[in-house]
């Protein structure tokens, strides 16, 4: 068991003391470590406190309330100076118009693709600070930010309670941004109620959300804990919002309860991994009625129904991390070298040498959003997504030095190879289905056109006159003689976001949500995949899960309002915001009504979901993320990714050596220019 102390007393004053209980951590009785050479040259931003304690003053555990993450008293770097541009506000009407004039461009966190590529060159195992595994990670005090940058707070424009930093307006030659300024309605009070309500405090200070709020839930299970995945939506909305130093401290504290140690005990973590959730504990210290101490308890899976360790948690950290440093403009955070050295573990995991011969992620059933059996075991769309998502972060954030070389070459690597064999393997249209339907199998060659051996009659027979015309989609999974054909609405629209498909494909995407409307959105946004299972196919599939009872329930192709926050972004990515409002609106007006649910069963979402909790934390943020995102576009910008182009220079193939003729990478060049 990992846990993390906080000490108080018994009138629950808060205190900044942090001991952080771990197996075999040297900061155990907090003595100061003897940290090696390298990790000492690295230690500028960082002090160790005079008493050998070890805190945490960068997230102020005193403070009991929100504060902005700009105010007068706080410099980020990598934020424009002064001298950026002049900018003026214009009143009219309630309309307010924000014209900016730039000087000079931002300084851009650039970084390269031109890396040597070699197929087996895999040594990345020197990524991490010299002195190998057994590094923790480092408890600071505080952050010296550069104090060379002076008043920063002139270089962000706040307009309606929303932050926009240089990055932000980057490029931006005699433009103007128009900021519309309305009343909230009564849904969006409500929610952001709600969702203040829902946050968790740990030593006096915001550390997220937990998953459902519902006062008369008696039974809350594990709804009652932080979960990395759900508290994304959630941390989204209060970045737009501003409201920086709940995201940071979640950041923080989830980091240390990352799992450092290498076992071979299979009960145990592996190295590396997030939890799926925590919980802050109140229990008494060493028996003392006066005094108590308050501890995060991490859930590896080893408390989840089917004791499934959480493969999605590491990725969405790390997209979170991200999208903390795009919205706030403060890139210390990433710089650290314990967040850094976090990273490096997160994909060690995922990049680590295995018997699978695709450059997917190979999971088990449960492992992510679906965290229950519903037959997604092998190479889900939803992980590789993500996985893409976090390579391409990571690859920002990486701080470039002989150290992380090899590291960065095999996340260029994999990002070529999984991009390509997403596209050409993964997505379906009428025209595919029409190839797979002619495929001849048992082919044995480099040149096999059915390279899986996909049998036809795998084609099920609602997918012909479902899948329109024009448009197409990623089907769920992929592995030997067999393929999803599914929708899986999160995969999808994340192979947008990340622009893991291309951008004929990530259209097309989007033309099969419209087209498809009532089976994908009907009257509640969005069905988590598509078709349901049923009958024997339920049965054998899922085990007979009541839970995911056939069909139309749950991850059985239940409806998710959650979802909305990611299809918005999708949208705004495409130009096609009006497909959002629609879905915006037809969930506006239930949710307040209905309380809020976790879910909505039926084909059409028409009755709130038989086990769904109410006042569910994610479906509040992903709302209010979702008119925040809507409101203001160029916010949008800062959370998804253009396409790549060079990534389709790399070859990864080895085709040379291999007696193969012909390099993959001809047929992705050749599709994204269509």
């Amino acid at each position: 068991m990992i846990t993390i102390h906080c000490f108080a007393n018994s009138t629950m004053k808060s205190s900044s003391r942090i001991l952080l209980l771990r197996r075999n951590l040297p900061f155990s009785g907090c003595p100061l470590p003897k940290f090696h050479h390298f990790l000492a040259s690295n230690l500028s931003n960082f002090r160790i406190n005079s008493d050998h304690t070890c805190k945490f003053r960068s997230c102020p555990l005193q403070n009991l309330g929100f504060r902005r993450v700009i105010d007068h008293t706080q410099k980020f770097s990598r934020v424009p100076s002064p001298g950026f541009g002049q900018a003026r506000v214009i009143s009219s009407g309630n309309v307010r118009r924000l014209s900016v004039i730039s000087s000079v461009s931002s300084d851009v966190r650039s970084f390269s693709t031109s890396v040597e590529t070699r197929v087996n060159d895999k040594n990345f195992e020197k990524i991490y600070v010299q002195g190998g595994m057994n590094v923790k990670p480092l408890v600071v005090e505080r952050i010296d930010i550069d104090e060379t940058i002076e008043n920063n707070e002139e270089s962000r424009i706040e307009v309606d309670g929303n932050f926009l930093n240089g990055e932000n307006v980057k490029g931006v030659d005699e433009s103007e941004v128009l900021i519309t300024k309305r009343e909230e309605s009564e849904a969006e009070k409500e929610a952001w109620k709600l969702l203040q309500d829902s946050v968790v405090m740990y030593c006096g200070s915001p550390i997220g959300t937990m998953a459902a709020n519902d006062p008369g839930d008696k039974t809350p299970l594990n709804y009652d804990q932080v979960f990395i995945r759900d508290f994304v939506p959630s941390a989204l909305a209060f970045l737009l919002k501003g409201e920086g130093e709940i995201v940071r401290n979640f950041l923080l504290h989830t980091l240390q309860l990352q799992s450092w140690e290498k076992t071979v005990d299979c009960y145990s973590p592996g190295q590396g991994l997030m939890p799926a959730s925590f919980k802050v504990r109140t229990v008494p210290l060493d028996g003392n009625n006066e005094a108590h101490e308050e501890v995060l308890d991490p859930d590896f899976g080893e408390s989840a129904i089917g004791r499934v360790a959480p493969v999605d948690s590491g990725l969405w950290w790390i997209i979170l991390l991200r999208a903390y440093g795009k919205i706030t403009g403060d890139y210390t955070l990433q710089e650290r070298v314990d967040v850094q050295t976090g990273i490096k573990l997160i994909l060690n995991l995922c990049l680590t040498d295995g018997f699978d011969m695709f450059p997917s992620l190979l999971v088990t059933d449960g492992s992510c959003m679906i965290d229950r059996r519903m037959g997604i075991h092998g190479h889900p769309l939803e992980i590789q997504a993500l996985f893409y998502s976090a390579l391409r972060c990571s690859r920002e954030m990486l701080t470039q030095n002989d150290a992380s070389i090899n590291l960065v070459r095999a996340i260029n690597n994999r990002l070529s190879a999984l991009s390509f064999h997403i596209r050409e393997y993964y997505w379906v249209d009428m025209k595919k289905i029409n190839e797979i339907y002619r495929y001849k199998t048992e082919e044995y060659s480099t040149d096999a056109t059915n390279k899986f051996n996909i049998y036809p009659d795998q084609i099920p027979s609602w997918l012909m006159d479902w899948v329109p015309e024009e448009g197409g989609y990623l089907i769920g999974n992929l592995q030997p003689a067999h393929m999803d054909f599914r929708f899986f609405t999160l995969g999808n629209l994340w192979s947008i976001i990340s622009s893991l498909g291309t951008p004929k494909q990530n259209q097309g995407i989007l033309d099969t949500i419209q087209a498809k409307w009532d089976d994908l959105v009907g009257h509640m946004p969005l069905k988590i995949c598509y078709p349901a299972l049923e009958y024997e196919e339920w049965h054998i599939i899922t085990g007979s899960d009541p839970k995911n009872t056939s069909p139309w329930s749950y991850h059985n192709g239940g409806s998710w309002p959650t979802l909305l926050w990611q299809f918005t972004l999708a949208c705004i990515k495409m130009g096609r915001p009006e497909l959002a409002r629609k879905a915006v609106a037809d969930a506006e007006k239930r949710l307040a009504v209905d309380r809020w649910p976790e879910y909505y069963d039926t084909r059409n979402g028409r009755f709130i979901g038989k086990q769904s909790r109410l006042f569910q934390t994610w479906t509040i943020a992903g709302y209010l993320t979702s008119k925040m995102l809507l409101e203001n576009p160029e916010m949008a910008a800062l959370l998804f990714w253009e396409e790549d182009y060079d990534l389709l220079e790399i070859c990864v193939c080895g085709l040379s050596k291999t007696g193969r003729r012909k390099c993959s990478r001809f047929a992705a060049r050749s599709q994204i220019l269509v």
